[in-house]
Formats: C-alpha cells, sequence, structure tokens
C-alpha cells in the first residue's frame, strides 16, 4: 500500500548513452549539432543535459521521517533499479501514464523500433528517482514536494508480490 512517487529526469541521466548515440548519429544520421524538432534542440544538447541532483527532496523528506526507500533510475531504467530497494515478497505496480514520458525516450523508441520491454529496461523514461513513501501520510509528503517546488508524480503503490511471477514490477 506505500507509495510510490517519481520525480522527473532531465533527459537520459546515466542510462542509454551508447544506444542513444547509436540510433542518433548512426541509424538517423544526425550530426550533433542538428537541430531535432521532436526535442526542440540539438541532439548533442539533448545527449549533453545536465543529471539533476535529488538530495534536497531526499533530505526533507527524511527529516520528517516521510521516505521508506529510494531508487535512482539509471541503467536497467524502472524495471531494474526499484526492485533493490522492495524487500521479499513484495512488488511496485506502476500506472503506465501517470506521468510524461520525455520527448526523446519516443524519440529513441521509435527511431530503434525498440519493444515495450526492452524500452523500460533501457531507460528512464522521464523519472530519475522513485521515492516510496508510507500511504497514511503520502499527503504531506506531497505538499512537502509542493512546497519546495520539486516537482512529483504518483506513479504507483507496492502491492504484495503475487503468486507464480517473478516480475517485482508489473506495469498496469
Amino acid at each position: 500500500g506505500d507509495i510510490l512517487l517519481g520525480l522527473p529526469s532531465t533527459g537520459l541521466h546515466t542510462n542509454g548513452y551508447s544506444l542513444a548515440r547509436k540510433l542518433f548519429f548512426e541509424i538517423a544520421a544526425y550530426k550533433p549539432k542538428t537541430f531535432v524538432p521532436e526535442l526542440d534542440c540539438t541532439a548533442a544538447d539533448e545527449l549533453l543535459k545536465v543529471h539533476r541532483s535529488y538530495l534536497k527532496p531526499i533530505q526533507r523528506l527524511m527529516k520528517q521521517d516521510l521516505l521508506l526507500g529510494a531508487a535512482h533510475i539509471t541503467g536497467g531504467g524502472i524495471t531494474d533499479n526499484t526492485p533493490r530497494i522492495l524487500p521479499k515478497g513484495v512488488a511496485a505496480e506502476v500506472k503506465i501514464g501517470s506521468w510524461p514520458v520525455l520527448p526523446v525516450f519516443e524519440l529513441l523508441r521509435r527511431l530503434g523500433n525498440i519493444p515495450e520491454e526492452d524500452y523500460r529496461r533501457t531507460f528512464n523514461l522521464g523519472i530519475g528517482m522513485i521515492l516510496v513513501v508510507p500511504a497514511k501520510r503520502a499527503v504531506k509528503a506531497r505538499r512537502l514536494l509542493d512546497r519546495i517546488k520539486e516537482p512529483h508524480y504518483e506513479i504507483g503503490r507496492i502491492i504484495r508480490q503475487p503468486r507464480g511471477r517473478k516480475e517485482r514490477v508489473i506495469y498496469r
């Protein structure tokens, strides 16, 4: 029943650069200074976007005893990073469409014709950090994030891991 709050990424962060470079520069034949309308910037500018820090919201939530866990969504995406913070017997139920997927990820998916499962396992899809907060205190956690002007999305919840399923992240 604990709630998953997703903090947005600024772009690729630390995952998928080899694939992104291959798709941009070999498949799409972009040059670094090619303006990509879907991204509203050049290919190089997209690849060089600064990885944002999540220190401030994490510290604030911890100080108020509102944080149960945090997963940095890097290589492996939501699928492989989230289970690292989950105790045995539970899974993360992630609501597809509960946050805006950044245009760079949709572009890369289209350029590479990447299957859905691989797409989710390779990229952060616009969520750079997943925070787990107690369901009973989720409103307080969200208000705190609003107060410090930290954008966030309620992207799911913690559930009992369904019998017979190995997946630790279940997309709905």
